[in-house]
């Protein structure tokens, strides 16, 4: 079943068009990625979906009735609730059809013998129940529960006002409150933003099994690989759509590309071989050549030329080192830090050896970024020991940029300091990073966080250090600029370590998994997915006997108040059977006395339709016997 449809979507603002062919179906049930650079128009166009924008021109067809769910980047919530609150909101409808239920249960009990009345009231309490039951009467503080702790929200959190928390904090909440609301659509704009590792694994499953359709914007490739089984790709303002997961879409992008490559350079070579001849046909000048070459300019006019195939544009650079190190490079022994008393890491233990890859991982707020600052000297450690070998340059990469100065130009920010490059040499590197023209004369406080990224880069590669320390290098890129960082890597001749939550960078770059914990690091030999094989083989502890949870307990008492309205209404039923069978005896009673009556028999029709009213009154005697005995036997 269709969900949606668009077909030609147009945007403009101002003078920049932005969408000029946005087409897409999307069934019950699927999950589609939306991919696309920077830039190039994606949250506008799901800004269309949600009817936070209008379009310019096209059309676009939803189901009717169709319940949608959009979250933005930038989360809002309400005044005067706290976290738990904000949440438990999506079910006050139940809550006020649980205090029904209530209400019902006690009219039942006061009822007495009335059976019309306890009759109506339980058809009253059996419908409200199943509606009870459909909307997840009985279980929903429980998935509340379960949204709050996968979204990484600890219970302290939960009486804390939402309107506290910090803009990654209250975008996490709207994405729970939105999943609870449970739409027919869902709209995830960057739903992996602000999430640790555990969230994102815990918000996969949960899109996996959701019921509804999902159109999501994402950077998080492995995420995609994970969620995903439909792709749309929107390049230079129109879309184009992809079966399958983010790894089988760039597999099957490039053969599309290639294969119209392919066919527009055959064209242009069968263009250029008439032309030519044609050409020869008009050197000749006589009546007959002349003919020929018309005709084949004809012919050639009617061919429909074949539109040459476009990519938008991706950076394109490699790190180098300016010498070798050797074979020590970073140790790290009894490291600890902490902030106002509180320690953010302890007895934290690495080893880097020359050539190493090494992914850090952990929880939000357990101090990574902190750590990189410890190594750089940025921040002094606590305790602990940092020794770096010999011949070691580190390259720091910041997420947040706190190293650029924002009333700098671009070209200013890189040439201040490398001065021993002129300013060609300057420009082509920034040209790497797609930095053209005027674009370098831009103040550093007028870019986006990409832009601001690709300097950083710029100004890395530049630096040739043989040790990269990366905290969350991936941020603010286009996927097509991550599949050349990843690429570039792969080609360094040093030592990486980097901090990400980029499952599918640590998949292309990373030999070792770090994890770091409050008592220290855990190291896991391999990838993400390696690591991830590995915390997931441990298997439970036999013999332990699960606790009945909250939900398990409020479906045991639903369970015992359900019987004992049904042991009452069997009982009612049983009393009311066993009275229609004595009136019916009764009835029968009269018949046969007036069938032994010989008065009866002086009209003979008279007596013939008593006869038969008489057999029909047994008839209905035996059946409501049965029904008499069905009944006892069910009371058992």
């Amino acid at each position: 079943m269709i969900l949606l449809s668009l077909q030609g979507v147009q945007k403009s603002f101002g003078t920049n068009e932005v969408l000029r062919d946005a087409s897409l179906t999307l069934q019950d049930g699927q999950r589609m990625g939306l991919v696309g650079v920077n830039g190039c128009g994606k949250s506008t166009l799901m800004k269309i979906i949600a009817g936070l924008e209008t379009a310019d021109g096209g059309t676009m067809t939803m189901q009717k009735g169709l319940r949608l769910g959009y979250l933005a980047q930038q989360g809002e919530v309400g005044e005067g609730r706290t976290v738990l609150e904000e949440l438990e909101s999506v079910f006050e409808p139940v809550v006020r059809m649980e205090e029904q239920l209530r209400e019902l249960e006690r009219q039942m009990a006061e009822v007495g013998h009335d059976e019309t009345l306890l009759h109506r009231l339980g058809s009253q309490y059996d419908q409200l129940t199943r509606e009870f039951e459909r909307r997840n009467g009985y279980g929903w503080r429980s998935t509340v529960q379960g949204v709050l702790a996968g979204l990484g929200f600890r219970k302290e959190q939960q009486s804390q006002p939402a309107s506290l928390l910090s803009g990654g904090e209250r975008t996490r909440l709207c994405l729970g409150r939105m999943l609870l609301t449970e739409p027919d659509l869902l709209l995830l704009d960057e739903p992996t933003n602000h999430l640790d590792l555990k969230s994102i694994a815990w918000l996969e499953d949960y899109l996996r099994s959701y019921r509804g359709a999902v159109l999501l914007i994402s950077h998080d490739r492995y995420f995609m690989d994970h969620v995903c089984d439909r792709m749309c790709e929107l390049l230079l303002g129109a879309t184009e759509c992809y079966d399958g997961n983010y790894t089988q879409y760039m597999a099957q992008r490039t053969e599309r590309f290639e294969i119209r490559m392919k066919a527009w350079e055959m064209q242009q070579r069968e263009i250029a071989r008439q032309e030519a001849i044609i050409a020869r046909y008009r050197q000749f000048n006589r009546e007959k050549s002349i003919r020929l070459a018309e005709s084949r300019e004809k012919r050639l006019e009617k061919i429909e030329r074949l539109e040459k195939p476009k990519d938008e544009s991706a950076i394109n650079f490699r790190f180098d080192v300016r010498r070798r190190t050797g074979e020590d490079v970073l140790m790290v022994d009894e490291l600890r830090k902490g902030f106002g008393g509180r320690t953010l890491f302890d007895h934290v233990h690495l080893h880097l050896r020359a050539g190493d890859r090494v992914a850090l991982i952990g929880d939000n707020g357990v101090g990574k970024s902190t750590l990189f600052k410890c190594l750089i000297g940025e921040l002094q450690q606590d305790g602990g020991t940092i020794r770096l070998g010999a011949g070691v340059d580190i390259g720091y990469y910041d997420q947040h940029q706190a190293h650029l100065h924002e009333n700098k130009t671009v070209l200013d920010e890189v040439w201040d300091d490398f001065r021993r490059l002129d300013q060609t040499e300057v420009r082509g590197a920034l040209g790497l990073f797609l930095f053209t023209g005027d674009d370098v004369l831009m103040p550093v406080s007028t870019l986006s966080g990409g832009e601001k990224g690709r300097v950083a880069l710029t100004k890395l590669m530049l630096r040739k250090d043989n040790l990269l320390l990366l905290d969350e290098p991936t941020n603010h890129l286009d996927m097509d600029s991550r599949e050349v960082l990843e690429d570039a890597l792969a080609d360094f001749p040093g030592t990486i370590l980097a901090i990400s939550h980029d499952r599918y960078f640590i998949n292309r770059f990373a030999n070792r998994v770090c994890v770091l914990e409050e008592g220290g690091v855990k190291e896991y030999l391999g990838n993400y997915d390696d690591y991830f094989e590995k915390i997931n083989r441990a298997k439970e502890p036999d013999g332990a006997l699960p606790q009945m949870t909250r939900t398990a307990q409020d479906k045991e008492k639903r369970r015992s108040r359900e019987e004992e309205r049904r042991v009452k209404e069997r009982r009612l039923a049983l009393e009311k059977a066993e009275a229609a069978v004595a009136r019916a005896e009764e009835e029968a009673a009269v018949l046969e006395a007036a069938l032994a009556d010989p008065a009866t028999y002086q009209d003979s029709d008279a007596a013939a339709r008593l006869a038969k009213e008489y057999q029909q009154k047994k008839d209905e005697i035996d059946r409501l016997y049965q029904a008499w005995e069905a009944l006892e036997a069910e009371q058992g």
